[in-house]
This record gives structure tokens, C-alpha cells and sequence, in this order.
């Protein structure tokens, strides 16, 4: 069954017509003949997203019973028995609520099976809930999201279209009441929707899909064969040794990008499969950091060939220019043999090399550099060694039967030895015996009389003739043996170069995404794919990507070229060409790559673990603590009532349903479904708002502020409601008569410390409601509560949140 197509219309911010487009593809599918339903559409209160999803058909959402309350969920079975050609479901990141028969924690996931059997998907997106863009989203907006989409979900799509709208008319839209109802409109245009986050938002989405355009490139390339660099953008490619040059190198390519915005900055390291050159790990990991630092990726490769490996790499990643560094072997050595900045610029093509001068160059111009060894022999030199004796012994037999001088027997023998022994050195022991065998021929016939005949005269030369062949024979077959073990140890050298390399990567804690790419470099592979198959699957079910690299990555065992299978549910699937020798430590790193995926799973299987084990105790303290605070609410009311006491009972009613709204609370808090907008907040005024909630009890409380304190970083509202809450807690067990609660501040390593202490005798209880809720509250905000306790009495409660000069 052919996989269905996954379309996203991407949007930089909430409101800018998303889930409208969406569905007005759709209506335009359905109106052309297509069997269109919708699977999940959230309207939002909107009317003419409302009204745009007239007419479509519409599977009937599921209801999820949680805590109380009913949610309503896709109902992923009905519309798998549906089996429309386009199934339309709106928030691609959005999390499932659990029971109820839900079996995927993410929609995505459900999208997933969707496309498995065969039917197409559009869907929307928002940029912020992105994986990878999370933590840049927090920084610019100040609202942590909870929900979020692995990276690699959005690349497979077959298409993603941006939904744009530039910031003043998205404000507009705001503004008018077209995106959120009117109570969240203020807070809206002055914390999320501010000019600025919204200028930022959509650059990020613009440079995010821009990436994806240019994936979509690099794949028609590839399809097409295409080796010539197009240059669709700047690429700067600067080449390492791992030598004293790495970070001039690196700087001056990272300034050659920077003159063109958009350029990307890549460093290349190629390590040699002879096994006979090795850099300095520690200069190659500080310069790795270096390039990091300065915004670019750092690859590294093997070749047999330093120049075609950095050719190749050039040519696949379309880097337009590249820098190396200026030779620094003499200038003697150089008139031997070309330097690797020479010979890459004799091969590059249309791609411009720059190659740089330093100061390393310069002193070692008058020093001398060990001669490189020469590769061995081998197979592949078979036909050029014999090709080579081919042509060297009749021009050496040609010159030693020049009229004068001639030399006598033993001298040619010696001659026609060298000759055989630098064809044993180039070939192996098969040309060897064949160049020891052609000059024994030669020498008797020209060389032994008679001349001119293969007949020999005197038994003193058979007995030299014989001993030649023996020895040439002898010296061709320790060369080829000597060769052979050259490259034995030269391929085990890589071998463990190539795992050890892989192993460290992994005990530093590199991503799984990261570990692949690394493989499909150290093969010189086009893409490699770690699958996985569903437990419940068939042989012939399909498969999902873990993680992969390159381009086009194959999506099923038999797309791929090569493919090395670890247990019965991973495998490790590659395109490229792969030697046989190679297979076996494929197999080995497919098998620690499978080791670092199960390794992860069974990390965050420990982790939900212990998250629920957690939720749970955290549970049973919520309940003991509700069920206190109630009571003694209750209480407080029935006793009012008895007094027929209006006010009273006003007021312990309305702390009794501040109990019910704190649980729920808690509850979205617990559950990522609570938004926070964190912004410079001043303490004065989040105290002043404080002292207006307390009323009159609240003058009674003493404040000792610095004179110049900094603002927090907070969500102002939520930091109000912790301290006000706090503060009423210890007012109410204040005796009377006795020293009231106490609040100061101080600041410290950019951070600020708010403490509020109890009367003396403190607080009665130590697994409160209203604590429990601050110290989440305030942690969401990024900071700290710690609650100091005395004889199982709660003396204080110190509030530690970044001061805005730390915030980035």
C-alpha cells in the first residue's frame, strides 16, 4: 500500500489563517471530486473558520473522560474505517489526552497511522512548537511551549506551505477580536503579540521552511545526478588538519560568510584510510568548538585521497567556496609533489578556493617533512604495475644492448633485479614472477651465449639465471606479504578509528540524529536510516524512521542499498555504495546505534516512570491538602451560618471555591495547559497589586525593600497571586498581638531572593494547597521556593526568580 502524502500549512504565531487555508484546500479537493472529511478541526471561536468548514464531512470527535471533566479527542479508528482520500487535522503538536482509549501520546502519531494506510493528511503547524526552536521561542516570547513536534515529523512532509501575515495586520486581526475573545486581548498585544516577538517569529519560520527548500534542492540534485555546485546560496566550506593554521582558517572563512547574509559556514576534516597521518584530537575538538561557536557544523570523512574526499564533500553539501590553508611542507618537497591546495584547485571547477596564508606556513618553509610512505600493493595495482613492466623491460633491454659500453652478465642480472624488485614493490607477487620470468628470458636470449637463442652454453650462467628467478621471485612474494599486512592493519587502524570515534560520541551524550550522521560520514554513505518496526507489525509492515541523515534517507529495508539489521524491530538502512570488507563494522555501528536508541528509550520509559510515581505521591498530598482546606473552610461557614454572620460566610465560601480553582489550576499548570508570559516585572508593583488583594489586613504586613532593586523576570499576574496567597496564609495564623509576617528582598548573582516569614509560631501546616500551587507557579516562572519548617511549623518561604539584567 502506497504511503499517503502529508501536507502543513506552517504559521509563525496563532491567527494568521491556518486552519482557514487548510480547510479551504480542502473545499477546493472536495469540489474537484475528491473524498474529503475532517478529522479534527478546532475553530477556536472563530466564525469564518466556522463557516469555511461548511459542507465538509465531519467524523464525530471522541469524548475522553479526565479529573472530572470531558475533553473531546480525533477519533483515529473511526476515521482509519472511514478511509477517506484526505483526512484534514488541525494542531499537528498536540498532545492526546490520555484514557479513554487513546494509544498515542502525540497527534502526530496519529497522523502517522493515518498516512501508514494510504490516506493523505493536511494538517497545521505553528513555528514555536517546533522541537528544536523551543528553547529560542522561550527566549523571545518568554512563554515556555509545552507541546512540541520533533523536527523530523515536519521534514517528511511532501509539502509545507507558509501561512504568512505580516505583524501589524496579525495585531490588527488581534485587536479586533478576530483571534481571542476580549478578555485576552490586552494581555495578548502587550506580552505575546508584541511587535517584535512577531518579527522574530515569522523570521524564524521563514529561515525554518527556507532550510526545507533547500533539502527539496539537494534531493533533485541527487535525483538528477547534478554535480556542478548551483549557487542558490553561499556555502563556505574551510578544511582542517588539525593543525596550528585550524583556527585562522576558521575565522577567515567564518568572515567570508558573513559578508553574504544567509551563508552557511561548514568545517571539514578528512581523516585518511592509510592509516599513516593522525591530527591532534584535542586541536581538532577545540577548533570543532570554535566553528560552533561561530554558527557553522563540523563534518569529518575518510578518503584514500584527502583532495577527492574534500571534493566530494564539496560538491555534495554545494559549497561555492572553500579555504584551505597554505602547504606547510618545504618548498623542495613541494616541487615533488604537488601540495592538497594545488590539487584542489586543479579539480574544483567552478567552485572558488582560497587559499590562505599563516604563520605556521611560514616558519616551517625552511624545514624538511618526513617523506610520506608509499600506499603498498594490492589488487588494484595489478594491471598498472604490469602495464609499467610491459613498457620498463624492453626500453631496459633496448639500452643494455646499446654497441658501447656493453655490460657483461651479472651486471645486466643486477640491472633486470632492480627492475623486477620496483615491479614487486608497485604490483605483488603475480607481476613479480611474471617481470622475473620475462627478464630471465631476455637475458638468456640477448645477453647469454648463444645470442639470439634461448640455448645456453656455459653452466655458470643457467646457475645465475636460475638464482635470479629465485630471488626476484622471492622479493616480489615478501612485498606482496608485506602489502597485505599493510592493509590489514591500515583497515583495522580505521576500524577502530571509526568505533572508537562512535563510542565517544556516545559516552558524550550526542544525539541520535547526530550519532547517524556521523556513520553515514565515516562510510562515505549518501543517507542512512535507523528504522523501526511496530512490535505488532508483519515482516512486510511498514516501518518508521528514528532517526536519519543525508539525503533522501530511505524509509523502508528495501529501498535502501545496504542494510545491517539489529534485533528484529531496528535496522539500519543505508544508500551508497559499501565495500565487503566494510560490512562487518557497519554491523558493528548499526549495533551501538541501536544500543544508543534502546538505551534512550529505556531512559525515558524510567523517566515517565518515575514522573508518574511522582504525580502520584504528588496526588495524594493534593488531595490531603484539598481536603483540609476544604474542611476547615467549611467549617469556617457552617459556624458563620450559625452566627447568621453574612460577611463571614461570604468570605469562607469564596475562600472554599478559591480551593476548587487552585486544584484546577495546579492541574492545567501539571498539564502544560497553563500560559505563562514572562517579561520584566518590578517587585514594587507586584507588591502594591498584593496589598490591594490582602485589603486592610494586609497594611499590617512589614516590607523591607532594597532601595534599588532589579526587576524579576515573571509572569506579573502569577507572581502576584504567589505572595498574595502566601501572605494570606500567614496573616491568618498571625495571633493577635504578636509580630506580623515579614517580607524582604535582596539580590544577589543576578538573581532575586524575595523571603516572607511567619508570625513565631508559624504556619500549622506543611503539605498546603496554597504552597504546593506557589512552588509550582514559581518554578514554571524559573525559579525557586524553598519553605523553611520549624517543629513541623512553616516559618518562611523564600521565592528565588532571575533578575532581568540576566535575562536574555
Amino acid at each position: 500500500m502506497a504511503r499517503g502524502r502529508l501536507q502543513i500549512y506552517l504559521g509563525a504565531a496563532p491567527g494568521v489563517g491556518k486552519t482557514y487555508t487548510m480547510l479551504e484546500e480542502g473545499q477546493r479537493l472536495r469540489a474537484a471530486g475528491a473524498d474529503v472529511v475532517a478529522g479534527f478541526i478546532e475553530p477556536h471561536g472563530r466564525r469564518p473558520t466556522a463557516v469555511m468548514a461548511e459542507g465538509l464531512e465531519t467524523v464525530p470527535r471522541r469524548t475522553v473522560p479526565r479529573r472530572g471533566a470531558t475533553f473531546t479527542e480525533m477519533d483515529l479508528d473511526a476515521v482509519l474505517a472511514r478511509r477517506p482520500q484526505v483526512a484534514l487535522v488541525d494542531e499537528l503538536a498536540h498532545t492526546n489526552t490520555p484514557g479513554g482509549g487513546t494509544r498515542n501520546a502525540k497527534r502526530w502519531q496519529d497522523v502517522e497511522e493515518l498516512l501508514g494506510a494510504g490516506i493523505d493528511v493536511i494538517t497545521t503547524l505553528n513555528v514555536q512548537h517546533l522541537e528544536s526552536l523551543n528553547d529560542v521561542v522561550r527566549q523571545i516570547t518568554g512563554v515556555l511551549q509545552r507541546e512540541t513536534l520533533p523536527d523530523e515529523v515536519a521534514r517528511r512532509a511532501d509539502q509545507i506551505e507558509l501561512v504568512d501575515l505580516p505583524p501589524e495586520v496579525l495585531r490588527r486581526r488581534l485587536a479586533h477580536g478576530d483571534i481571542y475573545p476580549s478578555d485576552r486581548i490586552e494581555a495578548a498585544l502587550t506580552h505575546y503579540f508584541r511587535v517584535g516577538n512577531l518579527i522574530a517569529l515569522r523570521e524564524l519560520a521563514l529561515l525554518w521552511l527556507a532550510d526545507r527548500v533547500e533539502e527539496g534542492l539537494q534531493r533533485y540534485r541527487a535525483e538528477h545526478g547534478i554535480a556542478i555546485p548551483w549557487e542558490t546560496r553561499e556555502r563556505i566550506m574551510v578544511g582542517l588538519t588539525g593543525g596550528p593554521e585550524g583556527k585562522t582558517l576558521i575565522r577567515r572563512a567564518a568572515r567570508i560568510a558573513a559578508r553574504t547574509p544567509g551563508s552557511e559556514l561548514l568545517a571539514l576534516h578528512v581523516v585518511p584510510t592509510d592509516g599513516l597521518t593522525h591530527a591532534d584530537p584535542t586541536a581538532l575538538s577545540t577548533q570543532r568548538t570554535l566553528v560552533e561557536s561561530l554558527g557553522g557544523t563540523y563534518h569529518q570523512t575518510t578518503g584514500e585521497s584527502v583532495v577527492e574526499a574534500l571534493l566530494q564533500f564539496a560538491r555534495a553539501e554545494n559549497a561555492t567556496q572553500i579555504v584551505l590553508g597554505a602547504s606547510r611542507r618545504s618548498r623542495l618537497s613541494l616541487l615533488l609533489d604537488a601540495g592538497v591546495g594545488h590539487r584542489t584547485i586543479r579539480g574544483s571547477g567552478p567552485i572558488d578556493v582560497h587559499v590562505v596564508t599563516h604563520e605556521a606556513a611560514a616558519s616551517s618553509a625552511l624545514t624538511t617533512r618526513r617523506p610520506r610512505p608509499g600506499r603498498g600493493t594490492g589488487p588494484r595495482h595489478f594491471w598498472p604495475a604490469t602495464a609499467g613492466a610491459a613498457l620498463l623491460l624492453p626500453v631496459l633491454t633496448l639500452l643494455l644492448t646499446a654497441p658501447a659500453p656493453r655490460l657483461a652478465l651479472s651486471g645486466v642480472l643486477i640491472v633486470y633485479l632492480l627492475a623486477a624488485v620496483g615491479v614487486a614493490l608497485a604490483g605483488g607477487l603475480i607481476p613479480a614472477l611474471g617481470a622475473a620470468l620475462a627478464t630471465a628470458l631476455l637475458a638468456d636470449y640477448y645477453f647469454t651465449a648463444p645470442v639470439h637463442s634461448l640455448r645456453v652454453e656455459h653452466g655458470g650462467d643457467v646457475l645465475a639465471l636460475a638464482g635470479f628467478v629465485i630471488a626476484a621471485t622471492l622479493v616480489g612474494g615478501v612485498a606482496d606479504m608485506a602489502a597485505r599486512r599493510t592493509r590489514q592493519a591500515v583497515h583495522a587502524t580505521w576500524e577502530a578509528r571509526v568505533l572508537s570515534r562512535l563510542a565517544t560520541a556516545m559516552m558524550h551524550g550526542q544525539d541520535l540524529p547526530s550519532l547517524v550522521e556521523q556513520v553515514r560520514e565515516s562510510f562515505g554513505l549518501t543517507a542512512v536510516s535507523l528504522l523501526e518496526r511496530a512490535p505488532e507489525a508483519t515482516p512486510a509492515s511498514r516501518w518508521y524512521v528514528v532517526a536519519s541523515a543525508g539525503a533522501r534517507p530511505p524509509e523502508q529495508p528495501y529501498n535502501a542499498d545496504v542494510e545491517s539489521p539489529v534485533g528484529d524491530t531496528l535496522t539500519l538502512a543505508a544508500r551508497g555504495v559499501l565495500a565487503t570488507d566494510d560490512q562487518r563494522v557497519l554491523g558493528v555501528c548499526a549495533a551501538q546505534l541501536g544500543m544508543a536508541y534502546l538505551h534512550g528509550k529505556l531512559s525515558r520509559h524510567a523517566a515517565e516512570a518515575d514522573t508518574f510515581t511522582a504525580a502520584e505521591r504528588t496526588r495524594a498530598s493534593l488531595i490531603r491538602a484539598a481536603d483540609h482546606d476544604l474542611r476547615e473552610r467549611l467549617h469556617a461557614a457552617e459556624q458563620a451560618l450559625a452566627r447568621q454572620d453574612t460577611d463571614a460566610t461570604r468570605v469562607a465560601v469564596r475562600r472554599a471555591a478559591q480551593v476548587v480553582t487552585d486544584l484546577a489550576d495546579l492541574d492545567r499548570l501539571q498539564g502544560g495547559a497553563l500560559d505563562l508570559y514572562l517579561r520584566p516585572v518590578g517587585l514594587d508593583e507586584v507588591l502594591t497589586a498584593v496589598l490591594d488583594d490582602l485589603g486592610p489586613g494586609g497594611r499590617t504586613i512589614q516590607i523591607r525593600l532594597p532601595e534599588q532593586e532589579p526587576d524579576v523576570i515573571a509572569d506579573g499576574a502569577q507572581l502576584t497571586r504567589v505572595l498574595t496567597a502566601l501572605a494570606a496564609d500567614a496573616l491568618r495564623h498571625s495571633p493577635t498581638g504578636e509580630p506580623p509576617p515579614t517580607l524582604t528582598a535582596e539580590a544577589f548573582d543576578g538573581r532575586l531572593r524575595i523571603r516572607l516569614t511567619s508570625g513565631p509560631d508559624g504556619a500549622p501546616r506543611a503539605d498546603s494547597l496554597t504552597l504546593r500551587l506557589a512552588q509550582d507557579l514559581t518554578e514554571a516562572m524559573g525559579g525557586t521556593l524553598e519553605p523553611t519548617y520549624g517543629d513541623g511549623r512553616l516559618l518562611s518561604v523564600t521565592l528565588t526568580l532571575p533578575a532581568a539584567s540576566t535575562h536574555p
